[in-house]
């Protein structure tokens, strides 16, 4: 007899096991900076966030902490599944955001800037937040299809609500915008604070990161690289 999880499986094996189950028979991919979404079913997440809710409480447990006569804390592993599932870590449960796309009709081929978007993170070494701001320029042809200007913030917090690195939640963000829009040039620049730095290890509350992704024109032009880095940074 086969034991191991499956769709069908009872619930008596943690729905975790059970979604795990369908991602490695898919051969998919589930970094903690990747979307799962696709591999959960219908009312999982609220057995996945009780589950979280459960093993929270043993790690509070663990950190010696006396929930039941702690007043501040006796519903903190709740809270904390909730905000990790529902909140900060969202990105990688719950489907990209609907975003309407529209043809080119006025055939713009002048640079386009979004931004500042403000963008909310987690580094996945530590768990801790990373707060900072992207910057989008886009030099779109006649075949680009166009997206509404709040779209780009919706789709940069579906990118970013997960836990990663810096360097690789750009990349993500680009080929994102890259498929939808489909520019003749693409560029991205994220500057942020990383609160591993502040609150932990060497405790620099200064310290700043900023990268870039830059594809087509802009990788090629270096006038047009330097119109957009000089437009942002007048913002």
């Amino acid at each position: 007899m086969d034991d191991k999880p499956s769709s069908t499986t009872p619930a008596t094996v943690p729905v975790s096991e059970r979604i795990r189950y369908r991602l490695v028979s898919a051969g998919c991919r589930h970094h903690a900076n990747d979307n799962i979404a696709a591999f959960i079913q219908p009312g999982e997440l609220d057995e996945l966030q009780a589950e979280v809710q459960a093993k929270m409480q043993e790690v509070l447990k663990s950190l010696v902490i006396d929930t039941d006569s702690d007043h501040n804390t006796q519903e903190t592993a709740k809270r904390v599944a909730k905000m990790f599932l529902r909140e900060v870590f969202a990105g990688r449960y719950a489907q990209a955001p609907s975003v309407t796309e529209f043809p080119n009709v006025s055939r713009l081929n002048e640079l386009m800037i979004v931004g500042p978007i403000t963008v909310r993170s987690a580094c996945s070494h530590h768990l801790c937040p990373i707060m900072g701001k992207v910057w989008i320029g886009l030099l779109p042809n006649e075949h680009s299809n166009l997206i509404g200007l709040s779209k780009y913030a919706r789709l940069c917090d579906w990118i970013m609500s997960r836990p990663q690195i810096q360097e690789e939640a750009v990349t993500m963000l680009a080929n994102e915008l890259q498929e939808r829009v489909q520019p003749d040039g693409l560029a991205l620049v994220m500057e942020a604070d990383h609160f591993c730095m502040h609150w932990r290890g060497v405790k620099d509350n200064e310290s700043k990161m900023t990268n870039s992704v830059m594809r087509g024109a802009f990788l090629k032009d270096a006038n047009l690289r330097r119109e957009f880095l000089s437009l942002i940074s007048k913002g």
